[in-house]
């Protein structure tokens, strides 16, 4: 079971604190150095998830990272080009609409109802939605023991509609980004945190959480992760998918795993690596 073999992972990366709390403003920009406009590229990601992306002052890493530089690189931009823009869950749509972004990887989940604003390429990584909790706490077991209970998850968030459809008697808290669920799990405000499998083992191998988060149950969804831009920009869709399948190909992208995972001996799940789907 990989997500048991994740909770080792990302165990030395630091925690981003300071995070933009949820709401309908625009993300602000974090650049890397390089130009945000011309022979730049502006790449969207999240700023709050060892593993997959994390902002570290003017460091950013993670498996989401990793793909973005890959994919950066075969358009035609280094490294130093790459605007980075934290890019919260319910803010990504408006983000590639109004051109704040020109890509978007963000664990961002690829949803018809999504697709009515904006164009995925990808997918790039499947993932699965699980369950974090207290590691003293067993009456939550898997997604059969949640009626009744208190969950935390993101404002737009692929999960927190999953709750919201499936789990009616849920009590959901949604809040901007991830790690400002964790303080209320701790302090018993709420009974579990629920987003990718992937995301929730990156925070429970945090050195702060030793000991005292654990992820139960098997993962009850399947997340496609796309490449979020502009609607119908089936141009740019087709070059990034051909980056994508370029990044497998030659090996990138089970590197990009071991560089960011491969503490845990990460062994990603069914599926794994994705074959792209056509633009559209």
């Amino acid at each position: 079971m990989f997500t048991r073999r994740l909770i080792a992972t990302a165990a030395a990366a630091g925690m981003a604190l300071t995070l933009a709390a949820c709401g309908g403003g625009a993300a602000t920009p974090a650049a890397t150095g390089g130009p945000a406009g011309g022979d730049g590229i502006k790449i969207g990601i999240k700023f709050d998830q060892p593993g997959l992306g994390l902002r570290e002052g003017d460091n950013y890493t993670g498996f989401d990272v990793e793909v973005a530089k890959f994919v950066a690189k075969e358009l035609g931009h280094e490294e130093g080009d790459i605007e980075w823009i934290e890019s919260p869950s319910a803010q990504r749509e408006t983000l590639i609409e109004t051109d704040q972004v020109d890509l978007i990887f963000a664990t961002y989940s690829i949803t018809d109802k999504r697709k009515e604003r904006v164009s995925f390429a990808g997918p790039y990584f499947i993932a699965g939605q699980g369950l974090l909790v207290r590691a003293d706490d067993s009456s939550i077991t898997g997604q059969d023991t949640l009626g009744g209970k208190k969950l935390c998850s993101v404002t737009g968030s692929t999960p927190a509609q999953k709750i919201k459809d499936a789990y009616p008697d849920v009590e959901l808290q949604e809040f901007g980004t991830y790690s400002e669920c964790l303080p209320a799990l701790l302090n018993g405000t709420i009974d579990a945190v629920t987003t990718d499998d992937t995301i929730l083992a990156g925070f429970a191998a945090q050195s702060q959480y030793a000991g005292k988060l654990k992820l139960v149950g098997e993962p009850f969804t399947t997340e496609n992760y796309g490449v979020g831009l502009k609607k119908g920009d089936t141009a740019l869709c087709e070059q990034v998918n051909t980056a994508i399948t370029k990044m497998v190909s030659e090996g990138a992208w089970e590197a990009a795993i071991e560089k960011t995972l491969g503490a845990a001996d990460y062994t990603a799940g069914p599926g794994n690596p994705p074959t792209p789907a056509a633009c559209s």
